[in-house]
């Protein structure tokens, strides 16, 4: 019996592609043979797959023989973008970048500009600035254990997920004006000192952290179904993540404690106290420990940050950098108060003309060319900013984590089982908008 008797077919640049529309199951398995291997696509659109990823998968069975990564779905050109805007605007492109982390992209590109103007931000904005890459690292690693939860079908981890989430959130709109893509943190500090009232905020969301994280352990770690989902899944060694360039909770997995926070300080890491956790399985469920230890982590240096924060300027003193200079905000939680309207208008023309030049044409960044890393929640995210000397950035190149751990996709899934797939790219925490910039 051919196959041309129960399933059309057609010959594609992916192999040949069967159109099953019903038949006799038992003489369809009894005929297939052996070496017919099935390509199908997973994704772009799909529940499952992380984002707005297609995977090519080619299974035999339920077994996955060659898996690759299609990605550009979600392409932005944040990069060349970024070329067209003053120094100071590029911070409201990068902060959308990778949008579950925009704090980071913010702090990264800042010090980059920093590193090319010879300027360092004050101590004050250097505090605020770890504290709110520590909220945001939270933030992240709580979206990856709810979105992984999703997928593999732990409702209730989700819904927990995003329930502290939304805690972590609503601390953040309450400190910087914005949920997300807060483009906070500017060149030369922060866009305005914290608000009346922060501390009492942010330790009581500590307090909240506290009292829920232990529910995660009874929920998922302790939970048989779950660590048999994860354990000996997406098993990538030491030397593969080296090999492949992984950074972040994925290289940590496999044994190597490398944290950018640790071994090249940045941002005053250094006067800190907390540990890099380090798991030895490179397997799925290695990762989510150590993301859900992080958090943890992230915790503790939330509370040094408040012991550390001490009265000061939140912005560099040079006025021809200091863009918007002590903003505040107006009653309607956008625009500039009418005070600061007044104060500025009621200076000399000289500076009511400085001040529009400064907003509107930027200031100039001396000629040369840095290359500035920190340690995003998915790792190593690095800018390389090249300046001609003029008010605009000649080329902005992101080494973002995780468009170079989406790599590993292939070795954590080939070998596996097609479901395997899904705990494998989730465990990755790929986020598109930075794999597609």
């Amino acid at each position: 019996m051919s196959t041309d008797s129960y399933a059309d077919s057609r010959d594609t640049t992916e192999g040949r592609v069967y159109t099953v529309s019903g038949g006799d199951w038992d003489d369809v398995l009894s005929d297939a043979t052996h070496d017919e291997r099935v390509v199908i696509n997973m994704g772009p659109q799909h529940p499952s797959t992380h984002g707005v990823l297609r995977l090519v998968l080619e299974l035999e069975g339920e077994i996955v023989t060659q898996g690759r990564a299609v990605i550009g779905y979600l392409h932005t050109g944040i990069e060349k973008n970024a070329e067209y805007r003053t120094w100071t605007q590029g911070v409201t492109f990068v902060t959308r970048m990778d949008y579950l982390a925009p704090l980071h992209n913010e702090t990264a590109y800042c010090m980059a500009v920093e590193k090319l103007l010879g300027v360092e931000a004050p101590r004050r904005a250097q505090v605020i600035r770890v504290l709110l890459m520590e909220l945001n690292r939270i933030s992240s690693h709580l979206v990856c254990l709810a979105t992984g939860g999703m997928e593999l079908g732990a409702l209730t981890g989700m819904t927990a997920g995003f329930r502290e989430r939304e805690e972590v959130l609503h601390l953040l709109e309450f400190l910087t004006g914005l949920r997300m893509n807060h483009a906070f943190i500017r060149p030369g500090g922060v866009a305005q000192d914290l608000p009346e009232g922060y501390e009492q905020k942010i330790r009581d969301f500590i307090k909240v952290m506290d009292s829920r994280l232990p529910q995660y352990d009874k929920l998922l770690t302790g939970q048989p179904i779950w660590k048999n989902r994860l354990a000996g899944v997406g098993y990538v060694p030491l030397d593969g993540c080296l090999q492949l360039g992984l950074t972040g909770p994925i290289l940590r997995s496999a044994g190597l404690p490398w944290d950018l926070r640790k071994v090249e300080p940045y941002c005053g890491y250094e006067e800190y106290d907390f540990e890099v956790p380090v798991e030895t399985a490179g397997d799925c469920f290695a990762r989510y420990k150590i993301r859900l230890a992080e958090i943890h982590e992230s915790l503790k240096l939330v509370a040094q940050c408040l012991d550390k924060l001490e009265p000061g300027a939140v912005m560099v003193e040079d006025a021809k950098i200091a863009w918007p200079a002590q903003l505040t905000i107006g009653a309607d939680g956008m625009g500039n108060s009418l005070e600061h309207v007044r104060k500025i208008m009621g200076q000399s023309m000289e500076s009511l003309i400085h001040h529009f030049k400064l907003v509107t044409e930027g200031f100039d960044v001396p000629a040369g060319q840095v290359y500035v890393p920190i340690e995003s929640p998915r790792g190593e995210l690095g800018y390389h900013l090249v300046s001609d000397g003029g008010t605009r950035p000649m080329r902005v190149h992101v080494r973002e984590p995780s468009f170079v751990n989406l790599q590993a996709m292939p070795a954590m899934s080939e070998g596996g089982q097609v479901a395997d797939v899904i705990a494998a790219v989730a465990s990755i925490d790929p986020v598109m908008g930075g794999v597609d910039r």
